[in-house]
Formats: structure tokens, C-alpha cells, sequence
């Protein structure tokens, strides 16, 4: 392995549109979500552990999390948690992370990973951000990789390249990057063809991202850099834990990626689903003869299709005449609703929050 790879796996969010399971205690990533033997975090740790030491992968969490983390990563060193103290969006923490990697090997390469995503081709994955990884090790460059569009999706953000771009392989120049559309600029973005969706998957050297802060983030940066000195030795935890408050919050694609221009996306050639919804789930796990999704536990039914269900472990549902539904239970709550309405539950977990308080949510 390139002892200059570095990854940094971002595993801090709530995810609360997996709710009931996903709570602000045991957010999504902790969770086998795919009743695949293994968490979220887990397969993407190992995912980036195929190419990149492990001793150089970084977990980026909340603070509250980091128990968590080191459960589930027990041969992680706990220095490789890097634990934020308030909810600061990305930009900061990945401010504060790279800073930490360039401290430590200021020739190193890194890559930025969310830790709730499904990706069934590994090799593909290792093979693109390998590419990404070459071209930033040889020009200052911000690299991302975008996902063929299948559909009109307008939950994400999109990433323009020109359109001479077309049909040709390897990164291309970014145009813009564009919010999340209405269902007509987003079918309009499908028949262009020279869109992308964005991952939320990036790839740049340290050198890069840290001269790209000082450009366009120039007071962040500043925050951030007084405690050179001290990162990666045990004067760290005390500096962050009065500083990172202080920071702006942004994300990266606000901070740096718009702004910059020098940009570059490369089309993944894996298949990928980010996991964010029940629905987006019930597309990627196995079905039943009626289509129905049961990731854990046991169903009986009838005239029952297209439902996406989870149970407990050893529990036991019947279910007769329901038709595409999410029917979500755990211990403390059960959720049943209309697959077609997924959106709706942040909502809910607002009123249940309202209603019942926050050990529910």
C-alpha cells in the first residue's frame, strides 16, 4: 500500500430520515441497515482499508459517537477518531482533518468518504479513486466522483461538466455544481446527459485543500491553523474544544468547491445508492415473491406486496392486505406509513420529539 494514501470517513450524521432505528443515540451508520452481518461504518471502513492503511483512515464523528466508533472499529488506535465538539457541517471538520494528515505526512493524498453508503463493486470504487488519487499527486486539483443519474431524482445535488465531455472516459473539468432540482430540471438534466449526481465523495492533497481554505475560507482557515502546533499531541483535545465552536458552519461544496476552479469530477463506474431513505433501501435488498423488502426478522403474509419491513431480530409480523408500506419496529417505537410518503418522517420525528420528548428520537 501508498503510505501517502489517507482517508478520512465521515461518520457523524443523524440520519433521522431512517427513523425509528436510526436515532440521535445510534444513528444509521452503527446499524447493519442491510442485515449484512456488518454495520455501515464497518463496510465502508473496510471498503477503504483494500487500498489505504488502516492505521491512515481517520473516523470523523460527533463527539458523542466515539464510543460507538471505537466499539465497532476495536483495532482502530483511538487517535484515529477525530472527534468534533458541536455540529459545524463539513467544511470545518474536513478543514481539521486534513490539517491533521498534512501534519503528519505533508505529501499525502487523501480521500473524503461518507460512511453510510452502498457499494457493491469495491474494485471499481479502489479503481476510481486511485485515478482521482494520481491526478491529485501530480497538479493542485479538487477531485469528486459523480454517479451516472438512472432517474429524476430531485433529493440530490447535481454536477455539470460540458457538454464536450460527452463520451469520453477519465475526469473532466466541473461547470458548476447545481441544487437540488424540481422534477423537471432534473428530467431536462437526464436528457443533457452531461450531468452527474454528487456523492459527497472527494479526493485532493493535503497541499491542495489547505491552499484552497486559505483562498476561499480565509478566516476559517485561520481558526483552524492557530492549532498547528498542537495537532496530533495531547494538546489538541483542549485547543479544538475551545476553538471548533467558533468555526463557520458550511459545507465543503459551499466552502471550496463552488468557488474554485479547479475542479474536476470523474464518472464512477460503480453502482451506488446512498442510503438515505427506507425507499432507497427497499431498492437495494432482496424481495420476496410479493416484492416485499423484510430485512430482519420474520414475516407472514398475504396479499401484501411492495412493503419495506424491519423488525426486530426475533420477532414475528403478519401482515395481510398492506401494499407498499415501510413498517419499521424496534423497542420503542413502530412506524407504518406510505412508502410513497417517506419524506414526511423527518416531520414526524419532530412531532414525536414534541409529543413524547427526545428519548424517542
Amino acid at each position: 500500500m501508498n503510505n501517502n494514501y489517507y482517508a478520512v470517513l465521515m461518520a457523524g450524521g443523524v440520519g433521522s430520515r431512517f427513523w425509528p432505528v436510526s436515532t440521535a443515540e445510534y444513528p444509521k451508520q452503527f446499524h447493519d441497515m442491510l442485515g449484512a452481518g456488518a454495520s455501515l461504518l464497518q463496510k465502508t471502513f473496510g471498503r477503504l482499508a483494500r487500498f489505504i492503511p488502516p492505521s491512515q483512515i481517520l473516523v470523523l464523528t460527533n463527539a458523542r459517537y466515539t464510543d460507538l466508533v471505537l466499539e465497532q472499529l476495536p483495532d482502530i488506535d483511538p487517535s484515529q477518531v477525530v472527534s468534533e465538539p458541536a455540529m459545524r457541517n463539513t467544511a470545518p471538520c474536513i478543514l481539521y482533518a486534513a490539517l491533521k494528515i498534512r501534519k503528519m505526512n505533508p505529501e499525502a493524498v487523501m480521500v473524503v468518504a461518507p460512511s453510510d453508503h452502498w457499494i457493491e463493486d469495491e474494485a471499481a470504487f479502489q479503481a476510481d479513486v486511485l485515478e482521482c488519487f494520481d491526478a491529485c499527486s501530480k497538479a493542485p486539483v479538487l477531485c469528486t466522483l459523480g454517479i451516472q443519474p438512472t432517474f429524476p431524482n430531485t433529493g440530490f445535488g447535481y454536477i455539470e461538466f460540458p457538454p464536450e465531455g460527452l463520451g469520453s472516459a477519465g475526469l473532466k473539468p466541473v461547470h458548476q455544481f447545481r441544487e437540488k432540482p424540481d422534477y423537471a430540471t432534473a428530467r431536462g438534466f437526464l436528457e443533457q446527459g452531461n450531468f452527474l449526481w454528487n456523492a459527497g465523495i472527494f479526493m485532493w492533497s493535503v497541499a491542495a485543500i489547505e491552499a484552497a481554505f486559505a483562498r476561499y475560507q480565509p478566516a476559517q482557515y485561520a481558526l483552524f491553523k492557530k492549532g498547528w502546533e498542537v495537532y496530533n499531541t495531547p494538546g489538541e483535545a483542549a485547543f479544538i474544544e475551545s476553538h471548533y465552536p467558533k468555526a463557520e458552519n458550511i459545507s465543503i461544496d459551499y466552502a471550496i468547491l463552488e468557488p474554485s476552479d479547479s475542479v474536476f469530477v470523474l464518472p464512477a463506474r460503480f453502482d451506488w445508492n446512498d442510503l438515505g431513505t427506507w425507499g432507497s433501501l427497499y431498492e437495494k435488498v432482496p424481495k420476496d415473491a410479493g416484492a416485499n423488502a423484510v430485512v430482519r426478522g420474520g414475516v407472514l403474509e398475504a396479499d401484501t406486496q411492495g412493503n419495506m419491513i424491519r423488525l426486530p431480530a426475533k420477532k414475528i409480523a403478519v401482515i395481510q392486505g398492506l401494499k407498499d408500506y415501510i413498517v419499521v419496529d424496534t423497542e420503542q417505537a413502530l412506524l407504518i406509513m406510505p412508502r410513497a410518503r417517506e419524506q414526511e418522517i423527518k416531520q414526524w420525528v419532530s412531532r414525536v420529539k414534541e409529543a413524547f420528548g427526545e428519548d424517542y428520537i
